[in-house]
């Protein structure tokens, strides 16, 4: 019984991989002269999401040097969310701490990670404090996608809240219930709700490479948390199809009225076939967005039910031994 109390707790630090290999040695360099000097037990699991560089070389390198690494290596690339996903379902730690190898999420602020933990946060979340420059475009997409998302679910996402962050060993277990392969990480966590802390932090310069985040990818990643986290979207197709049906309605109540009993029409020059066009394309537009908005969440619906699954591991080494 002594024993048990006093072994260390272990803690899962959870690295998704895609073509960082340029930063791997310099990540984990810094990494290890963080937590060596805290008092808990490590494992580091390095997740290769399909690199096409030298990533899992360098990430096997580390894994010879230190026995506390482990890796798993996809067969190609899934996205970011699902290689943070396959971390947390296979850590063993009493919490898990995920962080990416570029550097912009500094190693450093682990031990205040830990320290919220310890003080009893199941969920604690890094706050990016702001934007360089070069982000401005980020910043705008973030600000919007935030204020819409807060409307149309019924659970708090913090603006500028990011991927690295401390999830408590009963989050993990939680989290691991989920089976949906369109995910949000941070929204999904989110969700589960428990007791949360934040720490704020300045992003980081990269080191090494660039991002691989295109617009294109956040946007995708946006669209999946609309649809994976609201019927909002779903809904308002009906919706719009009630307001335009009494909007127009409205309208051609007025054009009787004014024209066969007053004499007089609100149109001007324009003339009946001419209004009747852009009445078409208008509702036509309209017909489009809403069959888009259907076919996301039909979409959606398809890959779940075909129950593919949400990644391929080509090699793993979790263990001792490579398997």
């Amino acid at each position: 019984m002594q024993n048990k109390m006093l072994q260390k707790k272990l803690v899962s630090i959870i690295v998704p991989v895609y073509n960082e290999e340029k930063n791997i040695a310099l990540f984990h360099k810094k990494l290890i002269r963080v937590i060596d000097s805290l008092g808990y037990s490590f494992e580091v699991i390095y997740v290769n999401d399909g690199s096409s560089d030298k990533s899992l070389l360098e990430i096997e390198k580390v894994s010879g040097s230190d026995s506390r690494v482990k890796y798993i290596d996809f067969s190609r690339n899934f996205g970011k969310e699902i290689a943070t996903t396959c971390g947390i379902n296979n850590c063993q730690g009493d919490a898990c701490i995920m962080i990416d190898a570029d550097l912009q999420h500094s190693v450093e602020l682990i031990p205040d990670f830990l320290k919220k933990w310890e003080g009893g946060s199941e969920v604690v979340i890094g706050i990016r404090k702001g934007y360089r420059r070069e982000d401005f475009v980020k910043k705008i997409g973030s600000m919007l996608f935030y204020k819409i998302i807060r409307s149309i679910t019924d659970f708090e996402m913090i603006p500028n809240a990011t991927d690295f962050r401390l999830i408590d060993r009963i989050v993990i277990d939680e989290f691991n219930r989920f089976k949906e392969t369109n995910r949000m990480t941070r929204a999904l966590i989110d969700w589960l709700g428990f007791r949360r802390s934040y720490i704020y932090f300045e992003v980081g310069v990269r080191q090494n490479g660039k991002s691989n985040y295109t617009f294109w990818k956040l946007f995708r990643l946006a669209m999946n948390g609309f649809v994976s986290l609201s019927f909002l979207p779903l809904k308002l197709a009906g919706y719009l199809g009630i307001a335009i049906t009494l909007t127009s309605g409205t309208f051609g109540l007025y054009i009787l009225i004014s024209k066969y009993l007053f004499g007089s029409y609100f149109a001007g020059d324009f003339t009946g076939s001419e209004q009747l066009a852009v009445l078409t394309v208008f509702l036509v537009g309209i017909i489009l967005v809403s069959l888009g908005l259907i076919a996301l969440y039909i979409a959606n619906i398809h890959d779940e039910v075909i129950g593919r699954p949400m990644y391929v591991v080509r090699r793993k080494k979790l263990n001792s031994e490579k398997s």
